[in-house]
């Protein structure tokens, strides 16, 4: 099995180092424009942009006396800036710092999540074509449909993966937003112009309006879409369980040499991945109830949801690529069994011809109920006592007064389940 999963990639973006490197680029982009619009002395600019620094230990030991991780920041950036150090933070509140450097890190973990949502939605274009005229069958409430063609369902987890693409990269834009308008948002203290020429250093757009915070509906769309591609691949894990069941074995995880399946019973081969994804999805939507829940705070600001970001943004951003990653080694590694497929379809002996025998009866003009019910009786009699579907249709007297046999069998015909399977694939763009 493919293991391509590196922690360190995702997960350093949500260090306390990668966090407080995002305060002071935030930090330095505010100075810079005070610079250029007259506010900071250029010597003062020159000393905060060649010293500036902070130490992680350090900041820690000072916010055990000050209980203020952002005063204990802009202490130690101080101990490194000197007297320069009173033109950084200008102005400016910790929320300005802090949600400005939360945009960075959103945005640079949902970069990241794209990179895997794209590669995934590759490798499910390839499993589509690979089995584009594998025969399977299809099944709905569970139960024997009509067959189709196993690579439509890669298909379409293909399409929904693409919409799963246009929503991140709608939810990416959504939060890659900043502020730089002070202690109630009305830049009381700041011109208008410092926070467009920060946000713009640090790439990101301006809010239009903030209060002492950014909005936390924007955060709440980012987790949503981290959740909806949870969904997906919690639809896909499902499918994969239901068709590596033993009376299905249509396919199944790939099992690794020396990988065991079960302390008691040596013959196990589980889908253990399929059922962790099922089961991670679940975290990720109960964290988008908590950033909903982060939406409502008290007048311009409080800080209840503070606390529940600093658990949910990184779980669901570090959750969501490791999900990826799996599902994508998963598919890319699927183990398919066409010949237990074919096996399935003819296990009800041409009951999944039902429904064209009804349609070639309609048109040869009985009425639907009529046909219904000649189909459905035969359709019960091969259930219920074992026999051939298509002997019992070619032995109905009333069905031979209308059509001949050579007609009949001619209907038994598994091609007419993956005629417009080409047509398909053009419209969700696999070929």
């Amino acid at each position: 099995m493919i293991e391509r999963y590196s922690l360190p990639e995702m997960q350093r973006i949500w260090t306390l180092e990668n966090r407080y490197q995002c305060w002071l680029e935030v930090e330095l982009a505010a100075a810079k424009a005070m610079y250029e619009l007259g506010i900071v002395p250029e010597t003062d600019y020159r000393n905060i942009v060649s010293k500036a620094d902070f130490n992680v230990e350090r900041i820690a030991e000072i916010e055990e006396r000050t209980r203020h991780d952002v005063i204990a920041f802009l202490t130690n950036v101080a101990e490194y800036v000197g007297e320069s150090a009173r033109w950084v933070h200008f102005g400016m509140t910790s929320s300005d710092v802090l949600d400005t450097a939360s945009a960075l890190q959103l945005k640079q973990a949902g970069e990241l999540i794209l990179s895997e949502l794209l590669r995934f939605a590759e490798t499910l274009k390839l499993s589509a074509r690979e089995h584009r005229h594998t025969l399977c069958m299809g099944r709905s409430h569970g139960i024997h449909a009509e067959p189709t063609s196993f690579g439509l369902k890669f298909a379409l987890w293909y399409d929904e993966t693409q919409r799963n693409i246009q929503r991140l990269e709608d939810a990416i834009r959504i939060v890659s937003v900043g502020q730089i308008s002070g202690a109630v948002g009305n830049y009381a203290h700041l011109d208008p112009q410092i926070e467009i020429r920060a946000c713009k250093y640090l790439d990101l757009e301006p809010v239009n309006i903030a209060t002492q915070v950014i909005q936390r509906d924007r955060h709440a769309q980012f987790l949503f879409v981290i959740a909806q591609i949870g969904s997906t691949l919690e639809k896909i894990a499902l499918e994969i369980r239901h068709l590596q069941r033993t009376e299905v074995n249509e396919a199944a995880e790939s099992f690794a040499r020396g990988q065991k399946g079960s302390s008691a019973m040596p013959h196990k081969k589980n889908p253990i991945l399929s059922e962790q994804l099922c089961g991670l999805s679940r975290v990720l939507r109960a964290n988008v109830n908590a950033a909903l829940e982060n939406n409502a705070l008290w007048h311009e600001r409080d800080i209840s949801h503070s606390s529940v970001e600093r658990i949910i943004l990184p779980d669901s951003s570090i959750l969501i690529h490791y999900m990826l990653v799996k599902t994508t080694a998963m598919i890319a590694n699927l183990d398919v069994y066409p010949e237990n497929m074919m096996k399935n379809i003819e296990l009800t002996r041409g009951l999944v011809f039902s429904q064209a025998i009804l349609l070639h009866l309609a048109k040869l003009g009985m009425s639907r109920e009529e046909a219904y019910a000649l189909v459905q009786a035969a359709a019960l009699k091969s259930i219920n006592e074992g026999v051939d579907f298509r002997a019992e249709i070619l032995e109905n007297p009333r069905l031979l007064e209308l059509s001949s046999a050579e007609e009949i069998e001619d209907i038994f015909d598994f091609s007419r389940y993956l005629r417009q399977v080409d047509f398909i694939y053009k419209r969700c763009g696999i070929i």
